[in-house]
């Protein structure tokens, strides 16, 4: 199967000692229980529930705040955060082939809340694009910075996204380029951009991008990776019901 998310870099756990005949043995007698229950039941198979994953809790997320960036619904009861870095290339497919069938559907209607936080770990430039987006930020224009440097990703740290270049899309933008530069050159977000990646692995993201669907502040479903479009509004329209 094809990867769909850039991971932080771990050590590889050793292999389950299990044989392929237990697990396929185990797979079977599963198999059985399961089909005898529905039958036992006297119908069909109930309604799948999209189930929330063992490493979920609630209490290592950080509470969105007012520092967040948001679209949709403030009030919304069911939020979508997103953790991503600027030069993954699956946050950019997520952004191309998701994000804007999102924004249409549920974002734009008020259905549900989006938050967009930085897990900036690729390197160098995934930090100065995260800075140069709250820059942009400043002068009311972080979302279209970010949908900028989504579609003008080349590959990490190769110069796409040097000082110059952050500062050239300012322009392109129609920003203050001046006031953008200078605060760019002050370093004033680097900060803010380091502690929302470690938020994100207080969290436990280890690879972007990465979602976390709530519905009242709980979490109920999770997105791993750039997922398939329909997959994701699956789980959005689970949560809304």
């Amino acid at each position: 199967m094809e990867e769909q998310t850039t991971d932080v870099q771990n050590p590889i756990p050793p292999n389950n000692p299990l044989n392929q005949s237990q697990i396929a043995g185990a797979i079977i007698v599963a198999g059985l229980v399961i089909a005898g229950a529905i039958i036992l039941k006297g119908g069909s198979a109930p309604e799948a529930q999209i189930p929330v994953p063992d490493n979920v809790d609630n209490s290592l997320l950080a509470p969105v705040t007012a520092e967040d960036y948001m679209m949709g619904n403030a009030n919304a009861k069911v939020v979508l955060i997103e953790y991503a870095d600027f030069q993954c290339p699956f946050c950019g497919r997520f952004f191309t082939d998701t994000e804007g069938v999102l924004r249409e559907k549920y974002i734009n209607t008020g259905k549900i809340k989006f938050v967009y936080r930085d897990f900036a770990f690729l390197g160098p430039e995934s930090i100065g694009a995260a800075e140069a987006a709250r820059c942009a930020g400043e002068q009311g224009k972080f979302w279209e910075y970010h949908d900028y440097l989504y579609t003008h990703q080349n590959g990490e740290n190769r110069g796409a996204f040097a000082d110059a270049n952050l500062k050239s899309f300012a322009q392109i933008l129609d920003l203050n380029t001046s006031a953008f530069s200078q605060c760019l050159d002050s370093g004033k977000y680097t900060k803010a951009v380091n502690d929302s990646t470690a938020a994100g692995k207080a969290a436990r993201v280890n690879g972007t991008p990465k979602g976390f669907i709530l519905k009242n502040g709980e979490i109920v479903s999770t997105i791993d990776g750039a997922r398939p479009t329909a997959e994701v509004t699956a789980k959005l329209d689970a949560a809304l019901k």
